[in-house]
């Protein structure tokens, strides 16, 4: 579902982004090319049907397809108990399907942009950055073999031939971030067989796998101070063309590490009537890495509680209680720190959250991630 907030992310270039794109650029980088393409374009590809994943090829970009993402997001401790949240994004946009014949080494047929952000739950502080640039001259771009995503010094890399072992890094202002990754489980497809429907239009759908269970540590610097951390990370994969039913709103994602080695995806997209769309679906990971598909009605979610942002206005849910009776799941969360809204060129919240409960009869805790959009503005009709 993060192909969604891509797309208005990019669609924002337009009037707030245009400039980093035609800026002037210092020699020799003066002949500067960008093809945006013009009407009619050929048509990218549509998800139409499940396929299989193939890795670490899969990993890398999907250039036929108009929007891609990479998403990596995590809870981290210093061996002293300091709690920090963090998020390395990056989205590709494609401009057009097919390759471009221009001269220029900067022409580019796709753009990228990343977000980068840590909360520090001590001080309930919490630093966001937006960055933009075009997959030419090496300024940005992916591979699969082997898998490498990058937005000039921001970068996720493999540190082996599957690309389960991973080394991310990223700097701005004072704040920064250096990880590795160990997936301790294999990469699971989401959906059906990887094809994840986000509206009932034919071709409305993404491919989108996860590595729910990535051993972490390394070293995060906040305002200048630099901390040994190690925990748990989470790594979305999704690309699509495809975009929100008219109808739909925007949508909520939480991804949740369970203490007794179980993990839960689940995304809901809500409809302006209120109604949550029966394409809402989720995915449960057994510690032993078995997999187990989760419809729209094996899930239920019920907001506790609110909190306003004083900067947007907008109104999020800031407690739930989740449950999946079919697996023996109940669980109640709540968000480390209550603004960890993302105001970026699209406000949306996306932060670090912990909860308690009952996994399978016996009591349970643990930590993730939840992302909100469309609670600052509707997103349906997108594109």
């Amino acid at each position: 579902m993060r192909r969604l907030l891509g797309l208005l992310i990019v669609a924002s270039l337009v009037g707030l982004g245009l400039w980093w794109f035609t800026r002037p650029l210092p020699a020799p980088q003066q002949n500067v090319s960008i093809s945006w393409a013009a009407e009619p374009t050929p048509a990218f590809a549509e998800a139409l049907a499940p396929r299989p994943f193939a890795y670490p090829a899969d990993l890398g970009p999907h250039p036929e397809f108009q929007t891609e993402w990479w998403y990596y997001t995590g809870n981290l401790k210093t061996a002293d108990g300091r709690h920090f949240g963090y998020q390395l994004t990056f989205f590709r946009r494609g401009l057009a399907p097919n390759p471009i014949d221009r001269a220029g080494s900067l022409a580019t047929r796709e753009i990228y942009f990343a977000h980068f952000a840590i909360t520090d739950i001590a001080s309930g502080g919490h630093f966001a950055v937006e960055r933009f640039s075009r997959q030419a001259d090496g300024l940005a771009g992916a591979e699969g073999e082997p898998y490498r995503v990058w937005l000039e010094d921001w970068q996720v890399q493999s540190l082996d031939g599957a690309g389960r072992q991973l080394e991310l890094s990223a700097q701005e202002d004072g704040n920064s971030l250096v990880l590795q990754l160990d997936s301790q489980k294999s990469y699971v497809a989401n959906g059906d067989g990887g094809l994840s429907p986000k509206g009932l239009e034919p071709g409305n759908a993404s491919y989108y796998f996860s590595g729910t269970h990535l051993v972490t540590h390394g070293r995060l610097t906040i305002d200048g101070e630099t901390f040994d951390v190690e925990g748990l990370s989470w790594f979305d994969h999704e690309w699509s063309t495809s975009a929100l039913s008219k109808e739909a709103v925007g949508w909520d994602w939480f991804s949740l590490q369970l203490s007794d080695g179980r993990d839960l995806m689940y995304f809901q997209i809500r409809n302006q009537d209120g109604s949550i769309s029966p394409v809402s679906s989720g995915t449960l990971v057994e510690r032993d890495g078995r997999v187990v598909h989760l419809n729209r009605n094996q899930v239920q979610v019920a907001v506790d509680g609110t909190w306003r942002s004083p900067q947007s206005g907008a109104n999020y849910p800031s407690a739930w209680r989740i449950g999946v009776p079919s697996q023996d799941l109940d669980l109640q969360v709540t968000p480390w720190v209550a603004d960890q809204e993302m105001r970026v060129s699209v406000t949306y919240w996306e932060g670090a959250v912990r909860f308690t409960g009952t996994s399978l009869g016996a009591s349970v805790v643990g930590n993730g991630y939840i992302e909100m959009t469309g609670y600052a503005g509707s997103l349906g009709g997108s594109f």
